[in-house]
């Protein structure tokens, strides 16, 4: 927590320019139409790119683009039939995604060669993950090798960007539907930190965006299932699973099991977490958004911090509401995306 304290200064500054060109449309004519989901996974990436690897989100944004494609590449890949050894013939969509490694694997490596040169000569890893990682790295007698850090720089740009837009997205929708639930943020946030730079301590009081981003990660969970492979023979009650099998957990159907949250279930009532996740979920693992136990998301308050802040920085300048234009398409693309964009109507805060 503390490192990310550090880190704060990186999500203010990309929200502050994000929430400063809505301003600009506002202003024109009072109120305009955006697409959310654009501008908000913009802000994801610079986010990420600043505070990963310390550097602008232009330096990454080709990286970025090559992760989506090779994302939706992926997707068509898992839903055509399997033929064994088919991803070795040189088909079009084959050689796309190969190409698309290889190009990424470069542009990583660039950035990490010269930062360990800058570090071997002196200057400081800085607080970024990058910095911090190839420290750490260095200090080890049997450290990580460059394969290794650069598949952590992959999930880095992935995992710290597309989870955060997602949330903060379908956030908005909700608040858009439940106007009364916008309201009660907003009134939250301006008591906190009225129009002022959200800080740590005033982030870690927010009770009811807490509790909004809570029961939106239970609706729309980023990771819609997760997989695990069981190691060694495991008894599970009176099952026994054999090693190496590999288990899919259905993160989206366990968080809308009327059996488990009530006949409510499919319903947004952020209220079921007033008294925190142990009491809303009466002390099951029934909630789990970022994974659980020892394999639980790094990344976890990272997200969580910067959805907040983006979050009350929103609150404090706009009011929202769906557009006509808006269709409800939620599509699973790695994560549970938008699959037309989010079309909101922005209006300037009283």
């Amino acid at each position: 927590m503390e490192k990310l304290k550090l880190m704060l200064p990186a999500f203010y500054s990309s929200c502050t320019d994000m929430v400063g060109r809505w301003e600009k449309l506002v202003s024109v004519e009072r109120s305009c139409e955006i697409d959310a989901w654009v501008d908000l996974q913009n802000l994801t990436r610079e986010v990420i790119s600043r505070t990963a690897f310390g550097s602008s989100f232009e330096e990454g944004k080709r990286i970025f683009e090559l992760q989506a494609e090779q994302a939706q590449l992926a997707i068509i890949a898992l839903q055509s039939v399997y033929i064994p050894g088919w991803r070795f013939v040189p088909t079009k969509m084959n050689r796309r995604m190969k190409s698309i490694d290889k190009e990424v694997r470069a542009l990583l490596m660039d950035i990490i060669r010269r930062r360990e040169k800058a570090i071997r000569e002196g200057e400081a890893a800085g607080d970024d993950l990058l910095g911090l990682l190839l420290e750490s790295n260095m200090k080890e007698n049997v450290g990580m090798s460059l394969h290794d850090v650069i598949e952590e720089c992959k999930l880095f740009y992935i995992a710290g960007q597309e989870t955060t837009s997602v949330l903060l997205v379908w956030t908005m929708v909700l608040l858009s539907v439940h106007s009364d639930w916008q309201a009660r943020a907003r009134e939250e946030v301006l008591q906190i930190f009225g129009s002022g730079k959200p800080d740590p301590d005033g982030l870690s009081h927010l009770k009811i965006v807490t509790m909004i981003l809570n029961e939106v990660l239970r609706l729309y969970p980023p990771l819609t299932e997760l997989w695990r492979k069981v190691p060694t023979e495991t008894k599970l009650g009176k099952l026994t699973i054999p090693p190496e099998v590999q288990l899919l957990m259905p993160t989206l159907l366990i968080h809308h099991d009327k059996e488990l949250w009530g006949e409510d279930a499919e319903e947004f009532k952020p209220e079921r977490f007033a008294e925190g996740v142990s009491k809303a979920t009466k002390n099951q693992v029934s909630f789990f958004p970022f994974g659980w136990g020892p394999r639980i998301c790094i990344g976890q308050n990272f997200a969580l911090i910067e959805a907040k802040m983006a979050l009350s920085m929103i609150l404090q300048q706009f009011t929202f509401e769906l557009s006509p234009s808006y269709a409800h398409a939620p599509s699973n693309v790695l994560i549970l995306q938008p699959r037309y964009g989010v079309q909101v109507i922005l209006r300037k805060a009283n």
